[in-house]
């Protein structure tokens, strides 16, 4: 058996299944200008990467920084506080060697 007619089989059963009913986004015009704003060479890497869910390490610690101050923002405790402090500043640290490291 062929991989196209395979494929074709697996299609025609999904779709008497039932699989490609009440997808999310269905009947909505699918948004292209992200794709076509990234330039052509990276295209296929940044499409790869985003359908993966892969999140550069750096915008992790971005995420983790902000969600860290908050809670330092938030808190009560003086102690609590200066320990959300220090792990604010070693992560800063540790985002500005990834940075550096990767100019």
């Amino acid at each position: 058996m062929s991989l196209e007619k395979f494929i074709d089989e697996q299609i025609k059963k999904a779709i008497g299944d039932g699989d490609f009913v009440n997808l999310p986004g269905s009947g909505e015009p699918i948004d292209l200008r992200a794709y076509f704003e990234t330039p052509e060479d990276l295209r296929m890497c940044y499409s790869i990467l985003k359908s993966s869910n892969f999140i550069p390490e750096e915008v992790e610690l971005f995420k983790t920084i902000d969600d860290l101050t908050a809670e330092r923002n938030a808190c009560l405790d003086e102690e609590q506080k200066a320990r959300l402090s220090k792990t604010i500043n070693e992560t800063r640290l540790g985002l500005r060697l990834l940075l550096e490291r990767r100019r």
